[in-house]
């Protein structure tokens, strides 16, 4: 009775809820069976048949459950393989686009080198401009098939005015895209512009960062620009060891092409004591000279002989081209010579004392190979290829093109040749500069001066105190002009003990004192014949000002007021004999765009 009345309620559930008694299935197959016909009966009593249904077989529904996962699971295998297909095809699309587009690029590397030899040889065997531009063209091409070394090449061509104008942005692009492809080229160049405020903004720290990747992917340029910071102490702390690192790498790259004889070091032509005219330039004749007898001694024995006469008889006349190459027969020995370090290293010394860049390059050799003394690397590695840019550079300045100049220029003084430096200060301070700014000129030229007086320049030295005079490029103080007049001279530079004595006579920077000014004009005349004139205008007017104290010391005491005297004619005629006598003299100093103490003594 009680099991009805739970069937009775469940039909009754089943019915109005409209859900099939199947899904109660905490039945039994018989105790369901029984309700559903109860549930039948139900529906039939109450007109509702529409929702009969037959009572599901358990083992049916399995069956068809069954079937059901598999189509399903079919369907998912199909899908799944029409989306490995897919996928397949996609990645065959995309390899085989890849090796298009690879082989592509083989092509365009292989087509981009052909036109970088081609540019070369023609470059290189080639002297009339149209063969030069037709070279460049070809060089552009390659750059732009993503040659790298076309685009170094390039690049610096552009920068450096290289056959051709000079576009410094186009440069900086092309650097910029070289930096990022990791060419330690162009990263050194962008050290150099960063440190110089060319093309871009002045930043030290950016250069310094720059040079540092540049030297780790063993550019030799920046090695030898962060030796010498490391050595002199620019932007970065002192460190002979960093320095001796740096100098190292480079100088054992240069020594074994000195060795070889594959690399000749060249002069260098100081710009404000040469004349305009290249072709009275005597040390480049001479250079042309001993190439000669180089040649001659190396096609006999008896040529050889009558090299050693000529160089002989070359270095007892001071020639220092003669003793350097008297240097390197002994060095080397031959059937004139007998081999000997020591008159080797007497030779090289007589030549390197004197600037000659072949007695350098000995020396430095010597001291490489440890024959001499303790190895010297830093003269070694200013010996390098890169030297040649003083040759090119002092041609762009003889044809005017003053802002390629100035840029290799800059570049050799980067590295810390002091020539360099003193001839790119040199060439700010003619103010015919383009590529930089007027308010850059001054600070700029006052930075390299200063590192040219660093490196012993005793010219450079007085013009860095006239900047502290003047006020050029940085605030006046006649204090720091003082000590670096001071400094100059002990290098017996007339030229500073006059600006000396003129602060003495003023008491600018240092306490008056007549008594000195009038010393250290007398040494100035001294020390160079064309101070002569210079300094008896100095003692006139000092005498004149002596004269003037007496005179107005003699009317105090001695003559009665309201009285005239001879005096006041006396006074007149001394000062117009003065100014007659500055109105006819001439500037004594080299030719400069700046005022000199004695000029501005003078009125000029």
């Amino acid at each position: 009775m009680k099991a009805l009345s739970v069937a009775l309620l469940l039909a009754l559930l089943a019915s109005v809820h409209r859900i099939p008694l199947t899904d109660y299935c905490f039945f039994s197959r018989s105790r369901l069976c029984v309700l559903w016909e109860l549930q039948r009966r139900f529906l039939l009593f109450t007109g509702e048949s529409d929702l009969l249904s037959v009572p599901p077989d358990p083992q049916v529904q399995g069956r068809e459950t069954e079937r059901s996962f598999e189509n399903q699971k079919e369907k998912n295998v199909s899908k799944q393989e029409a989306l490995n297909e897919s996928q397949l095809l996609t990645m065959q699309d995309t390899f085989s686009s890849q090796g298009e587009d690879l082989a592509r690029r083989k092509k365009n590397e292989e087509r981009g080198h052909q036109l970088y030899k081609m540019s070369n040889k023609i470059l290189k065997h080639s002297k009339s401009k149209k063969d030069k531009e037709e070279a460049y063209q070809l060089l552009t091409k390659a750059a732009d098939m993503g040659h790298l070394k076309a685009m170094e090449k390039l690049a610096a061509a552009l920068l450096f005015g290289y056959h051709g104008p000079q576009n410094i942005t186009a440069a900086v692009t092309l650097y910029e895209t070289l930096a990022e492809k990791g060419s330690h080229r162009g990263q050194t160049a962008l050290g150099f512009m960063f440190s110089y405020g060319i093309g871009m903004e002045y930043n030290q720290a950016k250069a310094l960062v720059y040079y540092t990747f540049g030297s780790l992917g063993g550019n030799l340029i920046s090695q030898m620009i962060l030796g010498y910071r490391y050595w002199v102490g620019i932007n970065v702390p002192r460190n002979c060891e960093a320095a001796l690192t740096n100098y190292r790498k480079v100088a054992f790259f240069i020594a074994d092409k000195l060795e070889k004889n594959e690399e000749m070091p060249v002069e260098k032509v100081r710009l404000m004591e040469k004349s305009e005219n290249l072709s009275s330039n005597n040390d480049f004749l001479d250079w042309d000279v001993h190439q000669f007898y180089k040649f001659l001694a190396e096609r006999g024995d008896t040529q050889i002989q009558k090299a050693f006469y000529y160089f002989l008889k070359a270095a007892k006349a001071g020639n220092t081209h003669g003793m350097a190459f008297l240097g390197k027969m002994f060095l080397e020995g031959s059937v004139a010579v007998t081999q000997s370090n020591a008159s080797a290293f007497k030779y090289f010394t007589m030549a390197a004392e004197k600037g000659n860049a072949v007695g350098l390059w000995g020396l430095g050799l010597l001291y490489y190979q440890g024959k001499g003394v303790p190895v010297l690397y830093r003269s070694v590695c200013e010996l390098g290829s890169w030297s040649e840019k003083f040759l090119t550079a002092y041609f762009a300045y003889q044809d005017g093109n003053i802002d390629s100049s100035l840029i290799q220029y800059a570049l050799l003084a980067e590295m810390g040749y002091e020539v360099a430096q003193s001839n790119s200060a040199y060439i700010l301070e003619s103010e015919q500069v383009k590529i930089l700014s007027n308010d850059q000129m001054y600070p700029l030229a006052l930075l390299l001066w200063n590192r040219a007086a660093a490196q012993g320049n005793a010219f450079a030295r007085v013009k860095t105190g006239d900047y502290h005079f003047y006020g050029y490029g940085t605030k006046r103080d006649y204090v720091t002009a003082a000590i670096h007049y001071s400094l100059a001279v002990d290098h017996h530079i007339a030229q500073a003990m006059f600006n000396l004595a003129y602060m003495y006579e003023h008491g600018l920077g240092i306490p008056k004192d007549i008594h000195l000014a009038n010393r250290w004009y007398d040494l100035a005349a001294q020390t160079s014949p064309d101070a002569s004139i210079p300094v008896f205008l100095a003692h006139m007017k000092l005498e004149v000002k002596i004269l003037f104290s007496e005179i107005q010391l003699f009317k105090q005491t001695t003559i009665p007021a309201g009285k005239k005297s001879h005096a006041t004619s006396w006074k007149t005629v001394c000062i117009i004999a003065y100014l007659t006598s500055y109105k006819h003299t001439f500037i004594w100093r080299h030719p400069s765009v700046q005022k000199t103490p004695f000029q501005r003594f003078i009125g000029l």
